[in-house]
C-alpha cells in the first residue's frame, strides 16, 4: 500500500501545548485547569495519519465486528452483503489456502486502485462516537479518537496492559499485517489524561453513521491543524491503558521490530499502530464481566476447594437478575452441571490480603487445585456450556469498576486474563491505517 506523504507538525513540547489548552479541559462539571497531571516518565505519541476510508458514505454493508468474534456463518452473511465488505480483507479463512494473506492484500489494493477506498488528503484524526443503552438500561455516549498510537517495548511504560494475556499460537494477525502493510482494526486504549472528552465535544466533519444492534456508530474527520495538535498533545500527556486488543498490540510490536531491522533501525510508520482512544471515565464506559468455566476437574473437588474460602447458599436458577443480585450482595455465583446455582460469599477475613477482584479471589482459592479454566461472556452461554458438559462447572463474577481499572493501571498491577469485557465492540472498516 502507498499513501500520501504530507505531514502535520505536532508540537514537540507536549507540556507547553497541554498548558495552552488547559482552559478547555474539564472533568465532568468541574474545571481541571490546575489538576492536569504531568509525568516525567515515558508517555506515548499519538499521531494523525492520512486515513484510508470507504468512498461510499453509506457503510452499512461494508463494516463488520472485530475478526475474533466472527464465526464462519457470520462471515458468510457479511461477505454476501457486499463484495467490498471489510471481512474480505480482514478475515482470510484457512479454506482459502496458503495464499490467503497475499490475496487479501491484493483485494485491498484493487479497492484502492478502483476508488472503493481512498486516502484523506492530509494526516487527520477520526472522532468515533458510540451511543447506546447498556445492559443495565443506562444511556451511554462514548467519544473517542482514532489515530496512530506509539508502539512501546514491553514494560517501557506509556502504553499499559491492564490484564495478563492468554497466549495465542496463531500468527494470523502478523501474517495479515505483513501482507497488507496495514492496520485494519484498532485496539481500544483508555487515556488517563483528564479532558479528552471535552476536546472531542465539538463535532468534526461528518463522514458516516450507522446503527447496528442498537448501537449508533458515528464517524467524524478532524483535519484542522490546531485541533489535531491539541488532541495529540493531550493524549501524549499521560499513560494510555489497553482496554481491548492486547494481542494486536503485541503483534504491532513484533511487526515494528521487523520493520526497524529491515530499515537499519530507522523510524517507520510501524512505530505506531491504529488505536481508538477514549477517556477513562465511568459515565462513558460499559464494562461487563467475563465468567469462568472450569474443566478437567471433578465437580466435588472444585466445590471442596471453593468451600475453604467461600460460604455457599442456594441461588436458584441463574438468569439476568442473578448478576444484579451479585452486585448488590457482593457475592459470586457457582453454576452446577444441573444448571442450579449457589451464591459464593467470601468467608470473613478470607481475602483480607488479596486484591478485591473476583478473578483474583478465584485464582487464589483454586491455586492448589489441578484444573483448566476458560472464559465466557453472557450468563445464558455459561449455563449452556455447563449443561452441555463442555465444562464441569462455572463461576459467574462481577464486572470490574472503572475506578479499579485505573487504580491497577497506576500501580502497574495486572489483572487475571479476561477480567473485563468492554462494550460495545469497535467496528472494523471505519478507518484503515497504512504502515508502508
Amino acid at each position: 500500500m502507498s499513501q500520501p506523504h504530507d505531514t502535520v507538525e505536532v508540537a514537540q513540547d507536549r507540556l507547553d501545548t497541554v498548558q495552552r489548552i488547559r482552559d478547555i479541559i474539564h472533568d465532568g462539571d468541574r474545571c481541571r485547569t490546575g489538576a492536569q497531571r504531568w509525568h516525567p516518565v515515558a508517555v506515548p505519541r499519538f499521531t494523525p495519519f492520512p486515513a484510508l476510508r470507504y468512498s461510499d458514505r453509506v457503510i452499512d454493508d461494508l463494516i463488520a465486528p472485530p475478526y475474533d468474534v466472527l464465526s464462519d456463518a457470520d462471515l458468510d452473511v457479511l461477505g454476501a452483503r457486499s463484495r467490498f465488505n471489510i471481512t474480505h480483507v480482514d478475515v482470510p479463512r484457512e479454506s482459502q489456502g496458503t495464499d490467503r494473506y497475499i490475496d487479501a492484500a491484493a483485494t485491498l489494493n484493487q479497492w484502492i486502485d478502483a476508488g472503493v477506498m481512498e486516502y484523506d488528503d492530509s494526516p487527520t484524526f477520526t472522532i468515533y462516537r458510540m451511543r447506546f443503552t447498556d445492559s443495565t438500561g443506562a444511556s451511554r455516549d462514548i467519544a473517542g479518537v482514532m489515530g496512530g498510537l506509539e508502539v512501546v517495548d514491553e514494560g517501557a511504560g506509556g502504553v499499559l496492559p491492564h490484564e495478563r494475556v492468554t497466549p495465542k499460537a496463531s500468527t494470523d494477525r502478523l501474517d495479515l499485517t505483513r501482507a497488507t502493510k496495514a492496520n485494519l482494526s484498532p485496539i481500544w486504549g483508555l487515556s488517563l489524561a483528564a479532558g479528552l472528552t471535552a476536546l472531542l465535544t465539538d463535532p468534526g466533519e461528518t463522514i458516516s453513521s450507522v446503527t447496528v444492534d442498537g448501537v449508533e456508530h458515528i464517524v467524524e474527520r478532524v483535519s484542522d491543524a490546531a485541533r489535531v495538535e491539541a488532541i495529540a498533545a493531550l493524549i501524549a500527556s499521560d499513560d494510555v491503558l489497553i482496554a481491548d486488543g492486547h494481542h494486536r498490540y503485541g503483534i504491532s510490536r513484533t511487526y515494528r521490530d521487523e520493520m526497524r531491522s529491515a530499515n537499519g533501525d530507522q523510524a517507520t510508520p510501524a512505530d505506531e499502530t491504529l488505536a481508538f482512544v477514549s477517556e477513562l471515565v465511568a459515565d462513558q464506559l460499559s464494562v461487563e464481566a467475563i465468567h469462568r468455566l472450569y474443566h478437567d476437574v471433578a465437580f466435588d473437588d472444585l466445590v471442596a476447594a471453593l468451600d475453604a474460602w467461600f460460604e455457599r447458599s442456594d441461588a436458584g436458577v441463574p438468569d439476568a437478575a442473578t448478576l444484579a443480585t451479585m452486585d448488590t450482595e457482593g457475592v459470586l455465583c457457582l453454576v452446577a452441571p444441573d444448571a442450579t446455582a449457589q451464591w459464593l460469599s467470601p468467608r470473613p477475613g478470607a481475602f483480607d490480603s488479596v486484591r478485591s477482584l473476583d478473578g483474583v479471589w478465584l485464582e487464589h482459592a483454586l491455586a492448589d487445585l489441578d484444573h483448566r479454566v476458560s472464559y465466557q461472556h453472557g450468563v445464558d452461554h455459561v449455563v449452556d456450556a455447563v449443561t452441555a458438559g463442555t465444562a464441569t462447572a462455572a463461576v459467574l463474577i462481577r464486572p470490574v469498576s472503572v475506578a479499579e481499572i485505573e487504580r491497577t493501571a497506576r500501580e502497574g498491577v495486572l489483572m487475571p486474563p479476561k477480567s473485563t469485557f468492554f462494550t460495545p465492540k469497535l467496528r472494523t472498516g471505519l478507518v484503515v491505517r497504512s504502515v508502508a
